[in-house]
């Protein structure tokens, strides 16, 4: 049981993090519509800060696959790449959720979709990483296939870099941060009661974004080694 105290610790921040997320007074941003809608950091953030991260624990993996040609390494790429895509989605819904409150663009155009620069940036690095997936279950012999999984996902991953930090923040842009940076980063731009919410959520989502990997690698794993008996 003592292995698995970060589980506990996952579920006991992420129960804080939304009771309090809803619960705690937040600053009235009235500026930008934002209003209550602030709350949203809470939970929007974190899937984008899930999502790079469990795409470059991916890329180590193919990295170390490359080096090693070891096929449970390219299996644990793919499986951080598609729960990464899991949280990309609920990044971009929760996202779009909250633009539809408060964004407008300079002809008055609102709704959950702008065209923003972040917005398709983030798209289109989605698109990246959901073509990976493709690419890998559309090839069936398995050293082809780790070999050409691995080198596209680095390449993937060095795309994600500019897409994600760099263009969005060196043109005009609707969400908040641009060349400034990212407000939820920034202790002058974030409330200190609101980082008192935003960091435990931070380790508790990414905590279950571990949990629900690690699954999803005891399934795939044993499915392999299952297969691979039958093979012998």
């Amino acid at each position: 049981m003592q292995r698995h105290w970060w589980k506990g610790l996952s579920v006991v921040l992420l129960f804080y993090t939304i009771i309090a997320g809803f619960l705690i007074s937040t600053p009235v941003l009235g500026e930008g519509g934002l209003y209550e809608s602030i709350r949203n950091i809470f939970f929007h953030v974190p899937m984008w800060f899930n999502m790079t991260l469990l795409f470059l624990i991916a890329c180590g993996y193919s990295i170390a696959y490359l080096r090693t040609f070891n096929p449970e390494y390219d299996i644990k790429a793919a499986e951080f790449t598609k729960i990464g895509l899991l949280f990309s989605i609920l990044g971009m819904l929760t996202g779009m959720e909250w633009a539809n409150f408060t964004w407008s663009d300079k002809t008055g155009r609102s709704g959950p979709w702008t065209g923003d620069p972040k917005q398709l940036c983030a798209a289109l690095c989605m698109l990246i990483y959901f073509a990976y997936i493709i690419l890998r279950d559309g090839i069936k012999d398995e050293e082809k296939r780790g070999r050409i999984a691995a080198v596209y996902h680095i390449f993937a991953s060095a795309l994600m870099i500019p897409l994600i930090f760099i263009i969005p923040r060196l043109v005009y842009s609707l969400h908040p941060g641009g060349s400034e940076g990212n407000p939820a980063l920034n202790p002058d731009h974030l409330d200190p009661k609101m980082r008192l919410v935003f960091w435990p959520g931070v380790i508790g989502w990414f905590l279950l974004s571990l949990w629900i990997t690690n699954i999803k690698l005891r399934i795939r794993l044993y499915q392999y080694n299952r297969d691979l008996a039958k093979t012998n």
